[in-house]
């Protein structure tokens, strides 16, 4: 299949999310073992084309290119998952991809296919597979190992992102009166969930941490029997093995004694098929990955009853 073809179909994949389905990807990096990628984070796969790099880049950057007007950074993956780097490969492609509020390209060895996944078919990796934090998901494809590369996780060890809140607004917080600041945070990429931690910190917020969907639903139902134990609020990621954002949400309105809680979904996914979905499912909010200022003051503002 050729890449146009293959990429023509993203647009009918859309309809798989708000179900706990998703469509990956599928490449290589050097050998047999595939690797997947969100297609909602993919623009468009690309011959390797030439590429312009400069002293002092990081070591996993294989260089620049121009890609429709704009310059933007190839990070060779192989070289980031302990592989030999592909910079040299003529038969390379680089994997245009857009999150978190910015463009990049990944360079692989090659690309295969679009196939659907279904949440409880991924589960978190195994520590014995040898993975690392750069893989946050595995499943099965056609009796072989796919691993979900956490291309969020790569781009953080290249690129440092802000992640303290303006005194101005922590100075706000430290005024407001919440019947409770505890909230719970769900995310299956250590690295967001690290950051979430310590941007709540800086405004007196405890975080209740889950590494998916699944597992907050089943906090979320013991911890509401009890009000010692209860939280304002749920921010979640979209993309998690097992249950996703949009499906751990709509279970949430339709519990009754969950229904009231807020919640955000907080993705580096972003565009219109979002927003839709944010409403379809009953979210609160939706926020791009990763805006400090704007997450600490929409959470606070919909934990404060004064401004419900």
């Amino acid at each position: 299949m050729s890449t146009t073809a293959l990429l023509d179909s993203v647009e009918s994949h859309t309809r798989l999310a708000g179900h706990n389905r998703v469509a990956m990807l599928l490449f290589r990096l050097g050998d047999k073992q595939l690797f997947g990628i969100n297609v909602f984070k993919v623009r468009e796969v690309l011959r390797k084309p030439v590429m312009e790099k400069l002293p002092g880049m990081h070591e996993w950057l294989a260089g620049s290119f121009d890609y429709r007007g704009k310059t933007i950074p190839v990070i060779d993956l192989a070289t980031a998952m302990g592989y030999a780097p592909l910079a040299n490969v003529a038969t390379a492609h680089v994997v245009v991809t857009e999150f978190s509020r910015s463009m990049q390209g990944f360079l692989v060895a090659d690309f295969q296919r679009i196939v659907h996944c279904t949440g409880e078919s991924l589960e978190a990796p195994s520590v014995t597979l040898g993975f690392g934090h750069r893989v946050n998901a595995v499943s099965r494809i056609d009796g072989q190992l796919m691993a979900v590369i956490d291309v969020e996780h790569v781009l953080a060890s290249i690129e440092e992102v802000a992640t303290e809140i303006s005194p101005h607004l922590q100075q706000q917080a430290g005024l407001r009166q919440l019947p409770t600041r505890r909230i719970m945070v769900v995310d299956d990429s250590v690295v967001a969930r690290g950051r979430l931690i310590n941007l709540f910190k800086q405004v007196n917020i405890d975080c209740i941490i889950a590494q998916d969907g699944q597992e907050a639903l089943e906090l979320l139902t013991n911890m509401m029997e009890s009000d010692s134990d209860r939280i304002a609020l749920v921010i979640s990621d979209i993309e998690m093995p097992r249950l996703d954002g949009y499906a751990l949400t709509r279970a949430i309105r339709e519990t009754p004694a969950l229904r009231q809680l807020k919640v955000v979904l907080h993705s580096s996914l972003s565009g219109v098929f979002n927003e839709a979905l944010v409403r379809d499912v009953g979210a609160d909010r939706f926020i791009a990955k990763f805006q400090p200022d704007l997450l600490a003051k929409t959470v606070l503002e919909l934990m404060d009853p004064s401004t419900n």
